[in-house]
């Protein structure tokens, strides 16, 4: 083939019409090994992606509230749908995913599995750990793999904990508070009540609460710490009230992640104030009642797989997956190494419900995203908030920027590939 030639044919469907005019020119025979060449082609360009998705499940706490749990399958499902809506776009580029996953309250297991997994060939995994593990994981497992974070908003990860072979689908704590805090700007509620619990991720909450007030005009007027174990249930309407009594504020904001008492303090401070934080309006990656952008029809093909609604780690999870799935699908390459510099650079963007184009920052490996301001039944906005301005993307205005983060060597510098990564 002169000028028909193969190696300019785009698809097996086109190559065969190369071949019907061949026939139709040259003799048989050449036909013939034209069509075996395709097939032997066809053969060599599918390509198989495996994912191992890990999650640290540990004994739930006793429950002070009425809070209800987080399911215990949360990410793992967003994973499963990713991998489900993968395979429904790459079969067509004869593209296969599969997951292996691993849930347990033992630390080490997860560990183990994720060396055994490398060992089999498996260099791409889903992480829902806390930061402590996380950075156990990246260790353990080196350059040679690529790990996705969809289990933790420490704000540590992204500013001082440089991990190179991590990127992070989850946002950080800093980036829901910035969201937070630039819609409490917009509405001029600069006056806040900060109520924060006794565990280490309310404090981290509250550190994140704090620096947001300084970047968008917070004034924390006052600040409380619950470090009580009272049932509120019966004792709310009691307790609250006295609770919150002090200088006047404009919104209570809670710092409570695990739910102790953060719900019982809407309707029952003693000024009567919005509640806005962890409990009542709530900065979330994801929540059911986001519809827009295409959103409901991603929430109906994960209630049809997993039975309930999509949450925050099953749509990290989801996320990680699908970048996974956009740099090969751009690619035709699955080694991490590849992947994680594609990823990073300004060539990568990613479809994902939320009326924005999402990418990674390379300074820090954080998703860029936008996040959503909801209550338990119903969106009340989106941050970035309109007219925030900044020089590269107002998604930037979330979260560390560069100029704050110590990260940005660890994933400025590409992977050097060594042995097989296959």
């Amino acid at each position: 083939m002169s000028k028909l030639s193969l190696h300019h044919c785009q698809g097996v469907k086109l190559c065969m019409s190369l071949v019907l005019l061949l026939a139709l020119f040259k003799a048989p025979v050449q036909a013939a090994a034209a069509t075996a060449s395709i097939a032997e082609t066809a053969k060599s360009a599918e390509l198989t992606v495996r994912v191992g998705y890990l999650s640290f499940r540990p004994p739930a706490p006793p429950a002070l509230s009425n809070v209800l749990p987080e399911p215990r399958d949360s990410g793992l499902r967003g994973a499963e749908l990713g991998i489900s809506d993968s395979n429904t776009s790459g079969r067509f580029l004869k593209h296969h995913y599969e997951l292996e996953q691993l849930s347990s309250d033992n630390p080490e297991a997860l560990l183990q599995q994720a060396i055994s997994w490398q060992a089999s060939g498996i260099h791409l995994i889903v992480a829902d750990l806390p930061g402590a593990e996380l950075t156990r994981l990246s260790q353990a497992v080196g350059d040679r793999a690529l790990i996705f974070n969809a289990g933790s908003s420490d704000d540590e990860l992204r500013t001082e904990q440089c991990l190179g072979n991590v990127l992070h689908t989850l946002p950080s704590r800093a980036m829901l508070t910035d969201a937070l805090a630039q819609w409490l700007a917009s509405r001029q509620w600069r006056d806040w009540l900060l109520i924060t619990g006794n565990q280490p991720a309310d404090q981290a909450y509250a550190r994140a609460l704090h620096r947001a007030a300084k970047r968008f005009g917070g004034r924390i007027r006052d600040e409380k710490s619950w470090s009580f174990d009272t049932d509120l249930r019966r004792t709310a309407q009691k307790e609250m009230p006295l609770f919150t009594q002090g200088k006047d504020y404009d919104v209570v904001l809670l710092a409570d992640e695990r739910g102790d008492f953060g719900e019982y303090v809407l309707y029952n401070s003693w000024l009567p104030r919005p509640v806005a934080g962890t409990q009542g309006l709530t900065p979330v990656a994801w929540h059911r009642v986001v519809e827009q952008w295409g959103a409901a029809q991603l929430q109906s093909r994960f209630e049809a797989l997993a039975g309930r609604w999509m949450q925050s780690r099953d749509y990290a999870a989801w996320a990680a997956v699908r970048s996974v799935a956009e740099a090969v699908t751009q690619l035709q390459r699955t080694e991490a190494p590849i992947l994680r510099d594609y990823l990073l650079s300004d060539r990568f963007a990613l479809a994902a419900f939320k009326g924005r184009k999402l990418s990674y920052r390379p300074w820090s490996g954080q998703l860029r995203q936008p996040i959503a301001l909801v209550h338990p039944r119903a969106l009340v906005s989106q941050s970035p908030q309109e007219g925030i301005l900044h020089p590269v993307t107002d998604l930037d205005s979330l979260g560390y920027d560069a100029p704050e983060s110590q990260c940005s060597t660890a994933y400025t510098t590409p992977y050097t590939m060594t042995g097989d990564t296959q």
